[in-house]
């Protein structure tokens, strides 16, 4: 009976890790929870151990534009200077793109920051939140022929963009690797911040801690 009540809690355990993780961030305006996505396993896994390493902790979001994202990653901003922009700190290595159907740029996702590179590879430690924006038809229409070459956005992209909003020119580009599931109106707070000619907002945003939500048994 011990026997068989052990392997049970083993394939609780099992099933449980195999759910999406969730990552609680504590920041100077509020906390924002984002779920991670099992279908970009390696931008899931590659965050995760950042967040265990405490990597983000007291690192700054160092780029917002409202009805666009918010951005951090650059962790020389923990001795940060006033008025100095940021943002090519960070790690150097690159994770390869996971790009899925499923995934879009629809407001609160978490998504990966990356430099102008042939293969859309993304930043070891950048990433960003879209606050974003909603659209009507016409333009959608013309972010397709402007800014997506003519490539077309689903019907089923269409109506979240025109509902929830987003930012559609990213999609295919950058991976997105997760969503927030509590607090956007921390992300429409930080957003909406005054900032300077390099889009840093002129009062400090800064990660005081980032760490995994825990796991429970039958939760």
């Amino acid at each position: 009976m011990k026997y068989f009540l052990f392997v049970f809690c083993l394939l609780l355990l099992f099933t449980a890790d195999a759910r999406n993780r969730k990552v609680k961030i504590i920041t100077s305006k509020g906390t924002i929870i984002v779920k991670l996505s099992n279908k970009t396993p390696l931008h899931r896994n590659n965050f995760v151990k950042l967040v265990k390493q405490g990597f983000y902790n007291g690192i700054l979001f160092h780029r917002v534009i409202k009805d666009f994202m918010i951005q951090a990653g650059d962790d020389s901003t923990k001795q940060s200077v006033p008025g100095k922009r940021y943002g090519n700190g960070g790690l150097s290595y690159k994770i390869p793109a996971e790009f899925d159907s499923s995934l879009f740029h629809k407001r609160g996702v978490l998504a990966a920051a990356r430099d102008n590179n042939p293969e859309k590879a993304s930043s070891g430690s950048h990433f960003y939140i879209v606050q974003g924006k909603k659209f009507t038809d016409s333009t959608l229409n013309d972010v397709e022929v402007k800014r997506m070459g003519g490539r077309k956005i689903p019907e089923r992209y269409r109506t979240v963009y025109k509902t929830i909003g987003g930012a559609p020119h990213l999609d295919q580009n950058y991976t997105v690797f997760g969503e927030v599931v509590k607090g956007l109106n921390v992300v429409d707070t930080i957003a909406q911040m005054e900032r300077d000619q390099y889009d840093r907002p002129k009062e400090d945003v800064r990660i005081i801690r980032m760490k995994l939500k825990r796991k429970f048994l039958f939760f």
